[in-house]
């Protein structure tokens, strides 16, 4: 299976994940040129930080260069003016998330990259509208952050398409401590935005005053890792250094090591006894533990003590979930007690793609490995092809 693992030790920016990812990906230069916005230059250079070679990426709108908060927004009509370095020119020029969607979708790169990177930008402008109080459609971003951002965005969704890993882990995320300037003034670190959207990540303050994550760098995260932990037991095969922009006592970049880990893994089993449950409290329970993070959650009907029938619930989940799930095995059940197994895995390598059916295009999970090759194609897809054509699903398969 091929795993990528992002290590966020200082941080992660937007311009500092293109610059780890680019060094995985050969053709990285030609990539990057396809992103063709008005007046945005993305450059590529070689830099040392701490004595550690890497790679920084510039991008340029105009000539000039973002240099503090990544993604500015305000409400309409009220006018937050951009910092003075780019009031002179950018000041009054302001676009909404329609007009973001259109600036993607007019780029050339393929279809499944700009509908990953809309996707990445709706959740920017969820959280800019949680943190000032409003909805999506009166969020307004400034000019000059808001191209940085499509860049920054599009040239890791590309390069991500093209490293095309079976899995994407991250560790936790260092978000610095202290304030920073913005333009709506002096803000907390990590700024409200970016708060919002590390909820539920492992994050922690570290030893570096400043902003170390910024909104887009928890929007891609928040978007691509899969889960969150310590790196996995993998065979390295590359790594790249992606280096940002300030200079700390510590080396401040992203690492992105690509590689191999075996199919064969391990996945810790929680299990416990209930007979004092409603069905409709257990169903809950079961939701939560999933949007918690399981890997599976199911029933199984048993017969306890004193003939009273039970249920017994079982939880799937990676280690590094361990310690979250019991907590919230407690927190929804009413059990007194969890036991714990841990269990070796197999699985084949899984990977969705489409497939042409007589009923037209449909999502399809392929899985192979240990000499098997299956393709299931998704039901979900199926069903609303059927609805569309007034025919039954069983007739799709035909």
């Amino acid at each position: 299976m091929k795993l990528l693992y992002l290590e966020c030790n200082m941080g992660a920016a937007g311009d500092m994940l293109t610059a780890a990812l680019s060094e995985l990906v050969p053709e990285a230069d030609t990539l990057l040129q396809k992103i063709h916005l008005p007046g945005v230059q993305i450059s590529r250079e070689a830099v040392t930080r701490c004595g550690i070679s890497g790679t920084s990426v510039s991008v340029k709108i105009h000539g000039t260069e973002e240099e503090s908060c990544d993604v500015h927004a305000h409400t309409h009509p009220q006018e937050h003016h951009h910092a003075h370095h780019h009031e002179y020119h950018h000041a009054h020029h302001h676009t909404t998330l329609a007009d973001i969607a259109d600036i993607i979708r007019e780029l050339d790169i393929p279809d499944p990259v700009k509908e990953q990177a809309l996707s990445v930008y709706r959740l920017l402008a969820e959280a800019e509208g949680h943190a000032h109080g409003c909805t999506v459609e009166e969020i307004h971003f400034h000019e000059v952050g808001t191209l940085d951002a499509v860049a920054d965005i599009t040239a890791v969704c590309l390069l991500l398409d093209a490293i095309a890993p079976d899995r994407i882990v991250a560790s936790p995320v260092c978000t610095g401590f202290g304030q920073v300037q913005c333009a709506h003034g002096i803000l907390p670190v990590p700024a409200p935005a970016t708060a919002y959207l590390l909820r539920d990540m492992p994050v922690f303050a570290g030893q570096v005053e400043g902003e170390l994550c910024t909104p887009t760098g928890a929007a891609l995260l928040r978007h691509f890792a899969d889960e969150f932990g310590h790196m996995p037991a993998m065979r390295i095969q590359k790594t790249g250094y992606g280096m940002g922009k300030k200079e700390f006592s510590a080396a401040n970049c992203v690492r992105a090591f690509l590689g191999e880990t075996d199919a064969a893994g391990q996945v810790v089993e929680l299990k416990c006894d209930l007979d004092d449950m409603t069905g409709e409290q257990l169903g809950y329970a079961v939701t939560k533990l999933m949007q918690a993070g399981a890997l599976d959650v199911f029933t199984t009907a048993i017969g306890m003590k004193k003939n009273r029938p039970g249920i017994l619930l079982t939880v799937l989940c990676a280690e590094e979930q361990r310690e979250l799930l019991v907590r919230e095995i407690f927190r929804h059940t009413t059990t007194l007690g969890i036991r714990e197994t841990v269990c070796k895995r197999y699985t084949l390598d899984r990977k969705e793609t489409s497939m042409e059916m007589p009923c037209g295009t449909v999502r399809c999970k392929k899985a192979n490995g240990y000499g098997v090759t299956r393709c299931k194609p998704e039901f979900d897809d199926l069903t609303k092809l059927a609805e569309e054509q007034e025919r039954s699903v069983l007739d799709m398969l035909c």
